[in-house]
C-alpha cells in the first residue's frame, strides 16, 4: 500500500490500514533504536510508545517527508531523549549514595565532611599535575580507566599508575579523614 493512501486511512481511524503500517515498520524501527545501544526494551518501549502516540495523534498527523523518514526521525528523538534520561538517572542514583553515606554520619562528621572538602582541595593542587587530572577524571568525574586513557592519550597502565600515586599522596596528606575519605574516594 503506498504512503499517501495509508496515511489517509489511518487518519480516518482504519485500524486495519494501522495494522499493516505497524506489522511493516515495527521490527526495522526497533532494530534502528538499537543502534543506540539502548537495551532491547527500552528499543521496543520506544517503538510502541511511537505507534500508540501515531494512534492517539492520528486525525492532527501531518508528514511533510516521507513516511518512513518521519518514523526514522521519531525514532531517533526519542532514543536521543532516552539517552538524555537515563543519564540524569545515574547522576541522580549517584547523588543518592553519597547522600546515603552522608546520612549515615552524625552531626560531628557533617563538619568533618565539610573540612575534608576544604583539605581534599588543598591536595589536589599538591598533587603532580598529570597525577591529579587522571584522579579527577576517574573518582571525581566517573570515567573509566579506559576512557582517561584515551582522553589523556597514555595507556591504561599509566593512568592505573597515576591514580595509584595520586591514592598514596592523598593518604598521606589526608590521614585524619581515613575513614570517611575511604568511603567517599578510595573505593571503586
Amino acid at each position: 500500500m503506498e504512503e499517501p493512501l495509508l496515511l489517509k486511512l489511518i487518519k480516518r481511524g482504519d485500524a486495519l490500514a494501522f495494522f499493516h503500517l505497524f506489522m511493516t515498520y515495527h521490527k526495522d524501527l526497533v532494530l534502528f533504536a538499537g543502534t543506540f545501544q539502548l537495551s532491547q526494551s527500552d528499543c521496543e518501549d520506544i517503538v510502541q510508545t511511537l505507534f500508540l502516540k501515531l494512534w492517539n495523534e492520528r486525525e492532527q498527523l501531518t508528514i511533510k517527508t516521507s513516511l518512513t523518514s518521519y518514523l526514522l526521525k521519531a525514532v531517533k528523538n526519542s532514543c536521543l531523549d532516552e539517552i538524555r534520561h537515563q543519564a540524569v538517572v545515574r547522576q541522580h542514583i549517584d547523588y543518592e549514595k553519597s547522600l546515603s553515606v552522608l546520612e549515615d554520619l552524625d552531626t560531628e562528621n557533617y563538619i568533618l565532611y565539610s573540612d575534608l572538602s576544604r583539605h581534599l582541595e588543598t591536595a589536589l593542587h599538591k598533587l603532580p599535575p598529570d597525577c591529579r587530572e587522571a584522579f579527577v577524571l576517574n573518582r571525581l568525574q566517573g570515567y573509566k580507566y579506559k576512557e582517561v586513557a584515551e582522553q589523556l592519550q597514555v595507556s591504561e597502565r599509566t593512568i592505573e599508575a597515576r591514580i595509584g600515586k595520586a591514592l598514596s599522596l592523598l593518604r598521606k596528606s589526608l590521614k585524619e579523614f581515613s575513614m570517611l575519605l575511604s568511603m567517599l574516594l578510595f573505593v571503586k
